[in-house]
């Protein structure tokens, strides 16, 4: 099928594809004409990068590990035992992420907490800083 039909039956616009296709995440044969043309088996490519980006991972990791998975069309599985070591290192490079994340979402807690209610301080204070 033709990037146009493709896309719509992915529903992944036609320039994101053509990332993919630059990733080498997807590799679609080419007519003689220079068009792109996926096979029925690219829309479930599809499906599992768009499942592995979802999951965190960049598309250099999902370049590597794709190839090794297993879509059964419900679930997208490691194809062997082997990859779960590199899908343990990105959930705990996700876990470090959340945790600086929540690290900073609580020192904002601490600030707002801090600010002086309205009408207790000079008004004109806000402002004069950013004016000089």
């Amino acid at each position: 099928m033709r990037m146009g039909e493709f896309s719509r039956r992915t529903g992944v616009s036609q320039r994101l594809l053509r990332y993919y296709e630059e990733q080498g995440l997807l590799r679609p044969a080419r007519r003689p004409s220079g068009y792109r043309e996926f096979a029925e088996e690219d829309v479930a490519t599809v499906r599992g990068i768009r499942i592995l980006l979802g999951a965190g991972l960049n598309t250099a990791t999902i370049a590597e590990l794709l190839p090794c998975m297993v879509d059964d069309g419900k679930v997208l599985a490691p194809g062997c035992p082997g990859m779960l070591p590199d899908l343990k290192r990105e959930r705990d490079r996700i876990d470090g992420a959340v945790a600086g994340l929540l690290a900073a979402r609580s020192t904002l807690d601490a600030v707002i907490a801090a600010t002086v209610p309205d009408g207790a301080g000079d008004p004109d204070a806000c402002y004069a800083a950013g004016s000089a």
